[in-house]
C-alpha cells in the first residue's frame, strides 16, 4: 500500500480485516497531504447536484450515517443555515442552470428558491436517513440565526450534513489496520519497485524491501508520479490536482450551527464553528500545477474568503481576525472540465495487470466515501489475486467510536466522573479525540500530575505518549496539527517544549 492519507488507511484497515498481510508504507506523515487539509465534513455534496453528479450525492449522503455510527466521537451532526438571497445573480453556469435558462430565460443566472428547496428535498430522500433531520425553512427574524447575518436576509434553509475530524479519522484507520495485522510505516517512501517471479520488489527509504503479490496506489497527488517513476507503469487516467483553500478566524457568531453562502461567482463557501473559539472559512478552487509544490493559502484567496463571508454577515471580517490559513491539493480525476470547480469530485480505480503483478492505482475520492472505496478496491483486487473475506467494515467502529451515536454526553459524564481532576472543555476534547480510548491515554490517572508534563492548552506528557506509541506520531507538528488542533492554543514557547520532547 503506497499513501497514507484517508483512501490508503481505508483500503489498508479493509484488507488488513480480511485477512491480507498488509504494509502501508507513506512517505512522510499519516495524512499530512490532503487528508488534513479537507473543510472536514461528511456530505453529499448539495452543490453537485447541479452538476447531475446523482450517483455520488446518493452514495455520499447513505455514508453519512454509516460513518456516523462508526466514529461518534470524531464524527457528529451539523444543521447548515442556507440564506436565501432573491436578488442573488449568478455568473457561471451548470448544466442544471443552463437548462432552467433555457426553459424560462427569465431566471437565467438565477438560483431561485424553489429550485434550491428541490435540490433539498432530493438531498433528503436520497440520503436514507435515520438519525439525521430533514429540511426546514427558518425565519430569520425570529431565528437565533439571523443575529449574526446583515438584516436584509429574511428567510433560510436549514439542513443536515456532519463533521468529522479529518486527520483523526486518518490515523484511526491505520490504528485499526495495525490492530488487525498491518505494519503501518510512516517516513518510508517507496522509491522504485519492480516484478521478479510475479511478485512487487518494493525498494522503500530507511532500508530494506517489502514483496508483495500486489501494490496499491494511493499516493493522492503523487499518484502519477507513483505510477511512471516508482512503478515504472503507464495508463490513459489523469489527476487534476486542485487547490483548496482556507481561513481561520476568531469566532465570528454563536450557536454550534454553520452556515452555507452563495456567492455571485456561483461558488459556495462555509462558515463552520471549530475548535470552541474559532470559525473556519472555506474553500476554493484553482488548479495547482505540481504535487511537489507546497499548496498555501494566498492573501488574495483569504481576502476573497473575508469578503466573501462579510458579504453576509453583520460584523464584516478582516484580516485583522485571522489566526491561521492552511490549503490541501484535491487530486482530482481528470474528467476534463473547463473549471477547477466543475471536475468531479468521483472517484476511479484503474487494475493494471501489464507488468506482471497487478497494481491498483486510485484517482480522486472525497473523504465522505472513502470507505466504500475502499471496498470497490478490494473487489477489483479480488478479481486479480482471488476472493477473500467480504465487506465488513459498514458495521465495525473504528477504535474509541464504540458507544451509541446519540452516547457522547454520557461518555463526557462518566470522564469527568472517573477523572474529577478534568474540567469540562478537557474532558470534552480527549472524548472527542478518542471516544472510549480516552481512559487508556489516561492510564487511570487521579490526578493532573500522574500525566506528566503539562505543555498547555490541556496537552500532557500521557497525551503525546500516546500519539507517538499509538498513532505514529514523530514531530511536533504531527502532535500539535494533525493528531490534535492544539497548535491553535499553544504558545511559540510551549510548541518548541512539545518540539523538544517529540525530539527526545
Amino acid at each position: 500500500m503506497i499513501g497514507g492519507g484517508i483512501n490508503g488507511c481505508g483500503i489498508a484497515r479493509d484488507a488488513a480485516g480480511r485477512g491480507w498481510d498488509v504494509v502501508l508504507c507513506e512517505r512522510g506523515d499519516l495524512a499530512s497531504g490532503t487528508s488534513s487539509a479537507s473543510t472536514k465534513l461528511f456530505h453529499g455534496g448539495l452543490r453537485y447536484l447541479e452538476f447531475l453528479e446523482v450517483r455520488l450525492v446518493r452514495e455520499s449522503l447513505r455514508e453519512r450515517e454509516t460513518l456516523l455510527r462508526a466514529m461518534p466521537h470524531i464524527s457528529w451532526p451539523l444543521r447548515f443555515v442556507l440564506p436565501l438571497d432573491p436578488l442573488m445573480r449568478f455568473d457561471t453556469a451548470t448544466p442544471v442552470s443552463r437548462a432552467l435558462g433555457a426553459v424560462a430565460p427569465w431566471l437565467k443566472g438565477r438560483r431561485p428558491d424553489w429550485l434550491i428547496r428541490l435540490g433539498l428535498g432530493l438531498y433528503d430522500g436520497l440520503g436514507g436517513r435515520e438519525v439525521l433531520p430533514g429540511t426546514r425553512v427558518l425565519d430569520l427574524a425570529r431565528d437565533p440565526a439571523g443575529l449574526a447575518l446583515q438584516p436584509r436576509f429574511r428567510r433560510a434553509f436549514e439542513y443536515s450534513d456532519c463533521w468529522v475530524d479529518d486527520s483523526r479519522l486518518v490515523a484511526l484507520n491505520a490504528r485499526d489496520a495495525a490492530l488487525r495485522g498491518a505494519r503501518v510505516r510512516t517516513r518510508a517512501a517507496v522509491r522504485a519497485a519492480r516484478v521478479e517471479g510475479g511478485l512487487w520488489v518494493a525498494s522503500v527509504e530507511g532500508g530494506g524491501e517489502v514483496r508483495a503479490r500486489a501494490v496499491v496506489n494511493a499516493a493522492g497527488p503523487w499518484v502519477a508520479e507513483v505510477l511512471g517513476r516508482a512503478l515504472g507503469l503507464r495508463t490513459p487516467d489523469k489527476v487534476r490536482l486542485v487547490k483548496g483553500s482556507h481561513v481561520v478566524t476568531r469566532r465570528l457568531f454563536p450557536g454550534d450551527r454553520p452556515f452555507f453562502l452563495q456567492g455571485r461567482d456561483g461558488r459556495i463557501i462555509f462558515l463552520i464553528p471549530y475548535e470552541g473559539d474559532f470559525t473556519l472559512i472555506g474553500t476554493t478552487d484553482t488548479d495547482h500545477p505540481d504535487p511537489d509544490v507546497p499548496p498555501v493559502c494566498t492573501e488574495a484567496e483569504r481576502d476573497y474568503l473575508l469578503a466573501f463571508a462579510s458579504g453576509y454577515l453583520r460584523s464584516p471580517v478582516t484580516p485583522a481576525d485571522v489566526v491561521r490559513t492552511f490549503a490541501g491539493v484535491r487530486p482530482l480525476h481528470d474528467d476534463g472540465s473547463k473549471s477547477a470547480t466543475a471536475a468531479t469530485r468521483d472517484y476511479a480505480l484503474v487494475l493494471d495487470r501489464s507488468a506482471g503483478a497487478p497494481a491498483l492505482h486510485v484517482f480522486g475520492g472525497k473523504i465522505t466515501t472513502y470507505r466504500r472505496l475502499a471496498e470497490s478496491a478490494l473487489a477489483r483486487l479480488d478479481e486479480a489475486l482471488g476472493p477473500r473475506g467480504g465487506p465488513w467494515t459498514a458495521r465495525a467502529p473504528l477504535p474509541g467510536g464504540d458507544f451509541p451515536v446519540d452516547g457522547f454526553e454520557a461518555l463526557h459524564a462518566r470522564l469527568l466522573a472517573d477523572h474529577p481532576f478534568l474540567d469540562a472543555a478537557w474532558a470534552r476534547r480527549l472524548g472527542r479525540a478518542y471516544g472510549t480510548e480516552a481512559w487508556a491515554v489516561l492510564g487511570g490517572a487521579r490526578e493532573a500530575r500522574a500525566l506528566g508534563e503539562d505543555f498547555g492548552g490541556t496537552l500532557t506528557e500521557a497525551e503525546l505518549a500516546w500519539m507517538r506509541e499509538r498513532e505514529w506520531a514523530r514531530t511536533a507538528e504531527d502532535a500539535l496539527w494533525r493528531r490534535s488542533k492544539l497548535g491553535l492554543r499553544l504558545s511559540e514557547a510551549q510548541a518548541g517544549r512539545v518540539a523538544a520532547w517529540m525530539g527526545g
